[in-house]
């Protein structure tokens, strides 16, 4: 671990004990961080989603090894604090999952996120024990480090066929107690959901923005208790929508009308290092 890690850890964890919501922002290459960064966005996540799709891969479909890559590679990019998605952990055992966490930490990461997804179509969500072993080993893992490495724990309930509040609930008040830092549910389907669950937990709740009509402005969010806001894959997302559209327009009328609505190679060279 280096200083500057250590401050970038500590600095990520001071944005979550300010009183104020705080948007993380999701690249998926040091291009894209350092460009977040460079417009003043306070630290920056990874998305598993975004980086299996610079690998041509769907989300899901990456190695630990390539996740620690891709994680690194950000790392190294920015002067800011990255955290990564560090999707179930890439394995199952509690054990496993502690060893992503040291391995994380020693790619230049001042955070990381375990959930309790399985992977499993046939039992998409670990059963509630295991997922609080696993939690609990990250946290172990987290607390053996020399710098804060700031934790969050997720439940997946919402994305993967059950959407039941009330387990989300037990589950996020469960790692709260086993050590989490910070709490997550994605694809929360209001600001009532939202508002109970900050108000059922003592730890920050992170908030992911990128479903049509289940995403929410930064003073709703903050209003509902929200600490932490990302972005999930929407600007990788946003990014590939125009690759599309331009190259569409291209293909099928000839034209390239695009170009008008682009940034200047100068102004995004401004924001890069090299």
């Amino acid at each position: 671990m280096t200083v500057a890690q250590k401050d970038k850890a500590v600095a990520f964890r001071a944005l979550h004990e300010q009183p104020r919501a705080f948007v993380i922002a999701n690249a998926w290459d040091a291009g894209s961080a350092q460009l977040l960064a460079g417009l003043g966005f306070p630290a920056i996540a990874t998305s598993s989603a975004a980086s299996a799709a610079t690998l041509g891969r769907r989300d899901g479909k990456i190695t630990r090894d390539e996740a620690m890559a891709h994680a690194r590679a950000l790392a190294a990019a920015v002067d800011i604090p990255v955290s990564a998605d560090l999707e179930n952990g890439f394995g199952p055992a509690p054990e496993y999952v502690a060893e992503t966490i040291r391995l994380a930490a020693g790619t230049g990461l001042a955070g990381g996120s375990i959930e309790d997804h399985s992977g499993d179509p046939t039992r998409p969500i670990y059963d509630f024990d295991q997922a609080v072993e696993r939690v609990t080993a990250a946290v172990e893992a987290a607390r053996s480090l020399s710098f804060p490495f700031t934790l969050t724990a997720r439940c997946e309930n919402f994305l993967h066929g059950h959407p039941d509040l009330d387990d989300t609930i037990k589950r996020l008040q469960a790692f709260e107690n086993a050590g989490a830092d910070v709490l997550f549910a994605p694809g929360l389907p209001n600001l009532n959901a939202v508002r109970m669950v900050c108000s059922s937990l003592s730890k920050p709740v992170n908030f992911m923005v990128g479903i049509p009509g289940h995403s929410f402005s930064v003073p709703e969010l903050q209003d509902a208790g929200v600490r932490r806001i990302s972005l999930a894959t929407s600007l990788h997302r946003a990014a590939m929508s125009g690759l599309y559209h331009a190259a569409l327009e291209i293909k099928e009328k000839g034209t390239f009308e695009f170009l008008n609505g682009l940034v200047s190679p100068k102004v995004l060279g401004q924001y890069l290092r090299g």
